[in-house]
């Protein structure tokens, strides 16, 4: 549950912050003709994540049990690739985001009506998709998908309420940290649900190895137990990990967090503000 909270606040507030710069550069320049088109893409952004994720849900419907868990395997995989992509995109980019969202709205101004739709569309559809993939392995993972997916609408909630008060020049969040930190534990996340992944493949005779646990944690971590379900919820821990599965979880984690670490400490890259205002959310260093 609260893995999908900060999958829904993470994603939202990237989101919502995209749409403030675009918005405000808008406003800045003149163009307020510009916004219904430029709301008209986000609306469609809107309308394709959730058609993902009601395929995600229940396209699988129907399929053998076989078939089932070998889609369920290769979309969490799928999902870690992505997250991991994104955290990293986002670490490396988010100094010059304003200035790129900026540029192509006024080359998609200066082009035509459609240019602007397609901006508000690939802005935030990226991050509606990625949260749609990113939720459903999560919530599968755990196999609590209505409650997981409450959380994360919660969570985008807030992060739309954290956008508009940063928008509106209410508040000053200090989004570096915020994106490091949540970055930190959505590694963590991914790490659980590459695990998730795997085993679904092995069940379904397509990687080695189902059947044979690398260790057994089950008495010191009862499943049933309430520790064992907050953390089989939020990590998606398992207590007989199979070798594979063990294996590859410590091998994401160390190499993945290792380069992340490097990335965004020590002056590796600059990140988003620190102090993050109404119009110009990136721009000084971490």
């Amino acid at each position: 549950m609260f893995a999908s909270l900060l999958i829904g606040l993470r994603e939202g507030l990237e989101a919502a912050l995209v749409i403030g710069i675009l918005v405000a550069y808008v406003d800045r320049i003149g163009r307020r003709d510009v916004l219904p088109r430029l709301w008209t893409g986000v609306a469609a952004a809107v309308v394709l994540s959730l058609a993902v994720g009601a395929v995600l849900t229940w396209g699988p419907y129907g399929l053998s049990f076989q078939a089932q868990e070998i889609l369920g395997g290769v979309f969490s995989l799928l999902a870690v690739a992505l997250v991991t992509w994104m955290i990293f995109w986002m670490a490396s980019n988010a100094r010059d985001l304003t200035r790129d969202l900026r540029s192509k709205l006024d080359a998609a101004i200066g082009s035509s009506g459609i240019a602007v739709v397609l901006i508000g569309l690939v802005s935030v559809g990226r991050e509606g998709i990625e949260t749609a993939l990113l939720l459903w392995a999560s919530a599968s993972s755990s196999q609590n998908a209505a409650t997981g997916t409450l959380a994360a609408l919660v969570g985008i909630l807030i992060a739309v309420l954290v956008a508009w008060l940063i928008n509106r020049g209410l508040v000053h969040v200090d989004l570096s940290r915020f994106f490091r930190w949540t970055g930190v534990f959505l590694i963590v996340v991914a790490a659980g649900i590459l695990v998730y992944g795997i085993g679904d493949l092995q069940e379904a005779a397509v990687l080695p190895g189902w059947g044979v646990a690398a260790v057994d944690l089950s008495a010191a971590v009862p499943p049933t137990s309430w520790y064992g379900t907050l953390l089989a919820g939020i990590l998606n821990f398992t207590p007989t990990p199979t070798w594979v599965q063990l294996t590859a979880w410590i091998v994401y984690l160390v190499v993945v967090l290792a380069l992340f670490v490097a990335r965004t400490t020590g002056g590796g890259s600059r990140s988003v503000s620190d102090r993050a205002g109404p119009t110009d959310v990136v721009g000084s260093p971490a």
